[in-house]
């Protein structure tokens, strides 16, 4: 079955950079488009990016010039270069994949970002 496992959270600085990282296995991951979602206390899940497998981004308004997704289909991993980022970004995220936009079938266990001085 398709397993994705997030890694790369953590406290950080505003300001600051992270990436996370997902691996996926129990698919044929240049298929699927791959995504990264977030939910912060008290907030609904929302997504961060989207990315395809042609190279079409999708990225959430907040996050446009701050963050990057890419893929490794030889890895079957996917990441997100999160830089400046603020305390707003704070949030749970969680990898996923899909056969279609916006990616919403399969989903990571979530990995903790904390922004915060």
């Amino acid at each position: 079955q398709v397993q994705l496992v997030e890694s790369g959270g953590g406290l950080v600085q505003p300001g600051g950079s992270l990436r996370l990282s997902c691996a996926a296995s129990g698919m044929i991951f240049r298929r699927y488009v791959m995504g990264w979602y977030r939910q912060a206390p008290g907030k609904q899940r929302e997504l961060v990016a989207c990315l395809d497998t042609s190279g079409r981004t999708v990225y959430a308004d907040s996050v446009k010039g701050r963050f990057t997704i890419t893929r490794d289909n030889a890895k079957n991993t996917v990441y997100l270069q999160m830089n400046s980022l603020e305390s707003e970004d704070t949030a749970v995220y969680y990898c996923s994949a899909g056969l279609s936009m916006p990616a919403a079938d399969y989903w990571g266990q979530g990995t903790q970002v904390t922004v915060s001085v």
